[in-house]
């Protein structure tokens, strides 16, 4: 009995990993008669698994979407879950994971049921991943991304609460678009309905399960790449400065020391990179740029010229070489 339960889990990993199968290639590769592929392929079919197969020569065995998911124990909107999961990793910074992600993506879209494939398109199309290293990440409850990627796809307004930073907690009442990950934490694009306006939420910052509304119509978007906005929102816009930076390092070398919600990173040639970033201080991107040894050149703004000059003497006359003040 465990010889033959082997056998049809390798029969089945071998019908996932192709599209189609000759009865002489399967019983090939499982060193086996056909007779015994063919036998197998009926236990697969009494099991739930939905294979199809094609008569002649050029004839074989694929396996298809059946009238329900096969015996993986998963519902609809575990299914879905797993769907989210898989499509963030499969495009996230995580090393040696996003190859086998994308497999396992493939293999669950090949069984899904046709209701479910709508809803399955519609959740890859409303993730976004943004490149860079992945720091640790913050906790965010599985339920809510769901419960989110099921309205974006569904177009629902939801409601929430809301922990916004240093403010006290409140109901928010959007119009959901994009999820969006940048390896560390979750953001929501959304139209905030109280405010009249767009918003980019952190998801962990959410301190319940969306409720679903009514349905919305869609609304033109703040931006054609909402993750590109997601990462000016959140290392731009809402800070006094917008400092440029020239780096003398390619842009895989930043990127590996500066996280993607920091700042925007773009190449500038096969050795330099353009930094923008937001920040409230020209002090502490000067004690940052400082800390990593690296050869820069300050483009915007002026007044950081200025300080950086400043910041020189002190550290000229704390070591001895400048002249003193008086």
């Amino acid at each position: 009995m465990l010889e033959t339960s082997a056998r049809l889990l390798h029969l089945l990993s071998l019908l996932q990993l192709r599209r189609e199968w000759t009865g002489a290639a399967l019983a090939d590769r499982m060193s086996v008669t056909e007779r015994t592929v063919r036998r197998d392929i009926g236990k697969l079919r009494t099991l739930g698994y939905p294979i199809s197969a094609s008569p002649g020569i050029a004839g074989g065995y694929q396996l298809g979407a059946g009238a329900q998911l096969p015996p993986l124990l998963l519902d609809d909107e575990e299914a879905l879950a797993v769907a989210l999961g898989l499509t963030a990793v499969a495009s996230g910074p995580v090393s040696g994971i996003g190859e086998a992600s994308i497999r396992a993506l493939v293999k669950l879209e090949q069984v899904l049921p046709g209701r479910l494939r709508p809803k399955f398109s519609a959740l890859r199309q409303s993730v976004s991943v943004l490149a860079g290293p992945a720091p640790a990440a913050s906790a965010v409850n599985p339920d809510i991304l769901t419960a989110f990627s099921t309205a974006i796809s569904e177009r629902r307004v939801s409601a929430f609460r809301y922990q916004a930073f240093e403010a006290t907690e409140g109901r928010r009442i959007v119009e959901p678009y994009k999820l969006v990950s940048t390896g560390r934490r979750w953001y929501l694009v959304a139209w905030d309905v109280d405010r009249q306006d767009w918003r980019t939420f952190r998801v962990d910052r959410c301190q319940s399960i969306p409720v679903p509304r009514e349905r919305f119509a869609p609304r033109p978007l703040p931006a054609q790449d909402l993750a590109a906005y997601v990462q000016d929102a959140i290392t731009r816009s809402p800070y006094r400065y917008d400092v440029v930076l020239r780096i003398a390092a390619p842009l895989a070398a930043v990127a590996e020391q500066v996280p993607a919600e920091v700042a925007v990173l773009e190449a500038d040639g096969p050795g330099h990179t353009v930094l923008r970033s937001g920040w409230d201080s020209l002090d502490l991107p000067l004690i940052r740029m400082a800390a990593l040894g690296v050869e820069f050149e300050i483009l915007a703004p002026e007044e950081m010229r200025q300080r950086a000059l400043e910041a020189a003497g002190r550290l000229a006359r704390a070591a001895g070489q400048g002249p003193p003040t008086h």
